[in-house]
């Protein structure tokens, strides 16, 4: 049956793609019509925005050169190792963390380090710096308004003096943030891209056909959602313990990172619904990449490995950080009654 659309007579499909939307689906081996083991609203949510559509937006992402990138480096690692597309995403997620993410981790702890250490010098200037504004207000009659933010203005400059010194901004310590989140966010779209049969074919087999065989243990599928909820659930608890690890080497934390850390649970527990719903190949990244984050975190508690990389003592560093970490948690979660 024909249908009349702008002039032209089309064929109505059973299914489309994203990035497919005028040819069929690809033919089984058994010569029928290949459906896609997603759920329809997840295939069409992308194929059905329009350039300035409200979806527009990811449809520049999904197409754009980052991306675009990505999925060569997945493709290329498939192509070189000959690996199922289970073990080259675990690979290349392993690959990128060990050579991107866990360097500029350990900046970001040199960095850290180097502020903590200047927090002595910063009090005592801070306490010398309150006596010559308190009694300079006093001679020339500061209201408390003026003095405070003549202290404040001084301090910010002196403290600047100090970063510079040293080399060690805080800020430098965000790069990590700068660089890993948006490789996560183009691996997971790359990802999303051939599990939807939106990119390349690969030696005459669409990527999402492999996808569909490459998988492994209970999600032989990667395009499909894991019914079992396994691989969610083990994102969000991996993603809390990263949590906790951090909450228990923070004594005292401020207000503000008490909320950070509350927002950052909230998160973790909101990424298993959110896991899912997406493929199980964009879940199995999200749980390497997380295994990773742990593993990183914990090798930057070693003090061989942080004399390795040189980063700085600390009176809050510990010759038996494992041993601490461990007593914290029992204390917390097993003792606490």
């Amino acid at each position: 049956m024909l249908c009349r659309l702008g002039g032209r007579w089309l064929r109505p499909l059973p299914v489309l793609q994203h990035g497919a939307r005028d040819r069929p689906l690809a033919p089984t081996s058994t010569g029928g019509i290949k459906h896609s083991a997603l759920p329809v609203w997840a295939v069409a949510s992308v194929s059905a925005v329009g350039s300035g559509g409200p979806g527009s937006w990811y449809e520049a992402l999904a197409t754009s050169a980052p991306v675009h990138g990505t999925e060569e480096v997945l493709l290329g690692v498939h192509t070189v190792t000959g690996l199922p597309w289970w073990a080259c995403i675990g690979l290349t997620t392993v690959a990128l963390r060990g050579a991107v993410t866990l360097p500029l981790a350990a900046y970001q702890h040199y960095i850290l380090a180097k502020v903590e250490n200047l927090q002595p010098e910063i009090k005592n200037i801070a306490r010398h710096l309150n006596q010559e504004v308190a009694v300079r207000a006093n001679q020339l009659r500061w209201s408390k308004r003026v003095a405070r933010l003549t202290y404040l203005k001084n301090m910010r400059r002196l403290v600047s003096k100090l970063y510079v010194r040293d080399n060690c901004h805080p800020f430098k310590a965000t790069v990590l943030v700068w660089i890993q989140f948006p490789m996560w966010i183009f691996m997971s779209v790359a990802l999303r891209n051939f599990s939807t049969g939106a990119t390349h074919s690969e030696a005459g087999f669409s990527v999402q056909e492999q996808l569909a065989t490459d998988g492994i243990l209970w999600f032989p599928d990667l395009t499909a959602l894991d019914s079992t909820w396994i691989l969610p659930i083990s994102v969000g608890i991996i993603n809390l313990l990263i949590v906790e690890i951090f909450a228990l080497q923070k004594i005292g934390m401020s207000r503000f990172q008490t909320y950070i850390t509350y927002f950052v649970r909230a998160v973790s527990v909101l990424m298993i619904p959110v896991a899912a719903t997406v493929p199980s190949s964009i879940v199995l990244y999200w749980l390497c990449s997380s295994l990773m984050g742990l593993s990183q975190n914990l090798l930057l508690r070693s003090p061989r490995f942080r004399q390795l990389c040189r980063i700085p003592l600390t009176k809050s560093d510990s010759d038996t950080p494992y041993k601490d970490l461990f007593a914290a948690f029992y204390a917390k979660f097993i003792s606490k009654k």
